[in-house]
């Protein structure tokens, strides 16, 4: 388990409300408590993901990002970036990849949370959504190199190195969350997109959690690429010394 580490900010990049909750709510409430910046970015708001023939894509897009919105806070995060592409329509274009830098460079995270580029079949039973596909292969191209390069692209901000790519629903995870104090909160958070999940789905998604955990506590799996080595501890330890430097030398 990889219960201790805890990012300054993190910027979760997903295709549709309630991917994140799903997938990684658990973790980003933990992270909040503890005092990181979130950010959640959403590349649709699902203005199609529905069977309902009363909604329009409009009327469906409000719902869907109010739920959303609802969902966040009760993570602790107050600051969602929707880029309102149309459900079931993403690629990953040129135009979406500099969209996804800019609020990189705008945000700055040490950590982006993000889908998995690989799969089209997830077992037997289900092909991933074409969305997901689109998004986390923008998500990495923006990642690295683009967002780091300072001749790429400079009207869209001083360029930033994102240090961690933590890939949620993954096959071969190497990193393991335990949640056991944000798993009801992770539960509530799922179960505020009304219109798309109820207490059926909610409990598949607590077994899930025990499962990713082994039985033991309930886990969120991710596989995570360290693409920078992780500084920031001396760089804290730094001033305490000094501080204790001086205390002692008055």
């Amino acid at each position: 388990m990889h219960n201790d580490f805890v990012p300054r900010s993190a910027m979760v990049v997903a295709a549709h409300p309630d991917d994140i909750e799903f997938g990684c709510a658990g973790t980003c409430a933990k992270w909040a408590r503890r005092g990181a910046h979130i950010v959640y970015v959403l590349v649709t708001s699902g203005n199609t993901g529905t069977h309902d023939r009363n909604h329009t894509r409009q009327t469906l897009a409000e719902l869907r990002e109010a739920e959303q919105r609802q969902a966040a806070a009760i993570c602790g995060v107050n600051t969602i970036e929707f880029l309102r592409y149309d459900d079931g329509e993403v690629v990953p274009s040129l135009e979406l990849r500099k969209a996804l830098i800019a609020l990189i460079r705008k945000h700055r995270p040490e950590v982006v949370i993000a889908l998995d580029p690989r799969p089209v079949f997830i077992g037997d039973e289900y092909i991933n959504h074409p969305d997901h596909r689109a998004v986390a292969i923008a998500t990495m191209d923006a990642v690295f190199p683009a967002a780091a390069m300072p001749l790429l692209y400079p009207e869209l901000g001083e360029p930033h190195r994102v240090r961690e790519v933590w890939v949620q629903w993954v096959e071969d995870p190497n990193t393991w969350v335990d949640i056991s104090e944000t798993l009801e909160v992770k539960i509530q958070a799922l179960l505020a997109h009304k219109s798309q999940v109820g207490q059926e789905v909610a409990e598949r998604i607590r077994a899930r959690a025990y499962e990713a955990g082994r039985g033991l506590v309930p886990a969120e799996a991710f596989k995570v690429i360290k693409l920078y080595r992780r500084h920031f501890e001396q760089e804290e330890a730094a001033p305490a010394a000094n501080a204790a430097q001086a205390n002692a030398s008055a």
